[in-house]
């Protein structure tokens, strides 16, 4: 693996108006609605052209491929991939750093909920048996 040829045809490949590699092996239109949704939320029309979601669509999974391979070589040091190599790449930008860190506490907050929220389900089915037993 050379580095420097790699860093340097992902440039090629941002900066070029043709299709990344990976779009073409990938089923395309995945995230259109999605897309769609954040277009407009950040002031696009409602119903944006296809080709803009498709466009938009290439850059947002090219990005991510870019992301999860880095991740992938600083989690190979290691032998295994976790978060925390994601938060490594995103430490120049804080303000994806400061949502990536907002989205995983916001998760654990959600886990943590549906978890009590199973025990207090599980009590109280466990005592509405136990009266049934009862009557």
């Amino acid at each position: 693996m050379n580095n420097s040829s790699a860093g340097s045809s992902s440039k090629q490949r941002t900066g070029s108006s043709q299709p990344s590699e990976t779009s073409f092996k990938r089923k395309r239109g995945v995230f259109q609605k999605e897309l769609q949704h954040m277009m407009y939320g950040f002031g696009d029309d409602p119903n944006p052209l296809p080709e803009s979601v498709a466009l938009m669509e290439d850059i947002v999974v090219e990005y991510i491929t870019e992301l999860v391979y880095k991740a992938q070589e600083i989690g190979s040091k290691r032998g295994k991939l976790s978060v925390e190599d994601f938060l490594y790449l995103m430490r120049k930008d804080p303000r994806k750093l400061n949502r990536s860190t907002e989205l995983l506490s916001m998760n654990e907050e959600l886990k943590q909920a549906r978890r009590a929220f199973e025990i207090d389900e599980d009590k109280l089915k466990k005592a509405f048996e136990e009266e049934d037993k009862m009557d």
